[in-house]
């Protein structure tokens, strides 16, 4: 069972964010092999698809200096998961929501989840990686004590907008306009997205869930109806002007 005394813990700033890991099983050789290689991996998967690194195969591709077939497996990967994105999200979720290529809406998702299976498969069953304010969540916090996760409410510094209780391995994705102001884009007129101040999802897979939030948040007015439609996915929305709602499962997780 879970021991906080007997944890692990590391903090890893890569990405242009800070990504967390709270490891509550017994260290072992393999646990601290799989947390190396896991920030390895982060450190891998920046310099593919940072945006912002004009030598990264994903700003090779958007520049067209080289082709899809000129990159490693893990871009054609993201890109397919961002189609599959697209297509359940009626095309809310883009690669290219300012005009050029950019699948950083579910790449943070999709390497915080990576880690997370990497920590799994080395025999760690009781761990919280977070990928800048996103989190793969697996087993228990403590013996009998389930992740509790404060989510901070966009308006009112200090406060917290709802705590979040994993009784099972869970994902919690938030989107939202309090750290990087207004920088989520209508995939469909390339302006920013503001119906909402903060939109937090949780469902079972941070890949999934994360570019979901982002799709919802891009959405505006219909969100709250399209994300009644999927499964396994619950949403609390902050409005700019301070009024909040929930879908009709949220209260399985959160007040």
């Amino acid at each position: 069972m879970p021991d906080i005394a007997h944890g692990l813990r590391h903090v890893e700033h890569v990405m242009g964010t800070v990504f967390s890991f709270d490891i509550r099983d017994k260290p072992t050789t393999a646990i601290h092999d799989a947390l190396a290689e896991a920030v390895r991996q982060l450190h891998a998967v920046d310099a593919v698809f940072s945006t912002y690194r004009p030598d990264s195969h994903i700003s090779r591709l958007g520049r067209a200096d080289i082709r899809l077939d000129d990159c490693p497996p893990e871009v054609h990967e993201v890109l397919s998961l961002c189609a599959g994105a697209a297509d359940v999200t009626d095309g809310w979720f883009s690669t290219a929501p300012g005009g050029t290529l950019d699948p950083s809406g579910l790449v943070k998702g999709w390497a915080t989840e990576a880690a997370s299976q990497l920590l799994s498969e080395a025999g760690a069953h009781h761990t919280c990686v977070n990928g800048g304010g996103d989190l793969q969540l697996r087993g228990r916090a403590a013996a009998g004590t389930p992740w509790r996760i404060g989510i901070t409410h966009p308006l009112r510094p200090g406060e917290l907008a709802t705590v979040i209780t994993a009784g099972h391995d869970l994902a919690v994705a938030t989107s939202g306009t309090a750290e990087r102001g207004a920088h989520i884009l209508d995939p469909h007129s390339g302006t920013p997205a503001t119906a909402f101040a903060s939109l937090t999802l949780v469902g079972p897979r941070l890949t999934t869930t994360d570019a979901y939030a982002t799709a919802a948040f891009a959405r505006g007015d219909g969100a709250r109806e399209w994300l009644e439609t999927l499964d396994d996915h619950e949403a609390l929305a902050v409005l700019p002007d301070g009024r909040e709602w929930r879908t009709s499962g949220f209260g399985r997780y959160g007040s």
